[in-house]
């Protein structure tokens, strides 16, 4: 089986999008696309992931980043984000999804993320991203409020990850894992090293993290993969023996694939493409 990855695709303009850079890599051997957040801004998503599922003409599998909630607030994307594809077999919402059997013993789950204030030192950075501007939910909030948020939202996504996780059989071999949001700091990679204190908490899920850690920690016999996004820089983290973090460069607007992941009697691997 194979599988397609592309991250923070940033579309702007759906209808002057160009697939091809993407498509290309779409074969008769393709099982699906898996998209790890910042799609499109919350006026075009929609349109955006039906334009490549009507192109692709495979499932996507997908999770929300910040960026697909600009302009709106968060409840309300989301909201319209299930109704839209919920019944719809082209697209796939992993946030509002239970595990999905890829193959044999091998499950595919995945959330949003979020940048959750846990990990670094959120008091003293000098980090302010657009979110505070562009999202209802922080524009219609005082500042000395937004890390609470941050911290509700961070573990709101390790929640439904943990209730996710129990389901996997205890048989299982494999679990891969698609969010947007690294979960570690040694997975936010931004040219070639790894985060510092100011921008962890903005572009960590330290909730999320911990749920993954002991996740591993308690199922040795099970591989956990995690592919993410957010950062627009490519590195690779192993964690633990048995959890590994692939965190996909970008360049936003050009819509193209980061990796090939496949399923086979060995297990899962990852290939780069770009």
């Amino acid at each position: 089986m194979k599988l397609l990855w592309a991250t923070d695709l940033h579309l702007i303009d759906t209808a002057a999008t160009d697939w091809s850079p993407l498509l290309c890599a779409v074969d008769d051997e393709t099982h699906a696309i898996i998209l790890t957040g910042d799609i499109a801004e919350s006026d075009q998503l929609l349109a955006t992931l039906d334009s490549l599922a009507d192109e692709a003409k495979v499932p996507v599998f997908f999770v929300l980043g910040n960026h697909d909630f600009y302009g709106s607030n968060i409840g309300e994307t989301t909201r319209r984000v299930v109704h839209h594809v919920r019944g719809d077999d082209r697209l796939v919402y992993l946030t509002d999804s239970q595990p999905i059997e890829l193959a044999t013993n091998t499950y595919l789950i995945g959330d949003d993320g979020w940048g959750d204030a846990v990990e670094g030192n959120y008091e003293t950075s000098f980090v302010r991203l657009n979110d505070f501007k562009r999202i209802d939910d922080f524009r219609d909030l005082a500042s000395d409020h937004w890390k609470q948020k941050l911290i509700e939202l961070g573990q709101q996504c390790a929640d439904r990850l943990s209730s996710k996780l129990d389901q996997i059989p205890g048989d299982a071999a494999h679990v891969l894992i698609a969010t947007h949001v690294p979960p570690f700091c040694e997975a936010c990679w931004y040219e070639g090293k790894t985060t510092d204190e100011n921008w962890s908490p903005f572009f960590v899920c330290g909730a999320v993290g911990r749920v993954l850690r002991e996740f591993a920690a308690s199922h040795p016999s099970i591989n956990v993969t995690v592919i993410c996004g957010h950062t627009h820089h490519d590195g690779i983290a192993k964690i633990a023996n048995n959890l590994i973090v692939h965190t996909g460069a970008a360049t936003g607007g050009v819509p193209e694939i980061e990796a090939e992941l496949t399923i086979d009697e060995v297990g899962l691997s990852v290939k780069r493409l770009s």
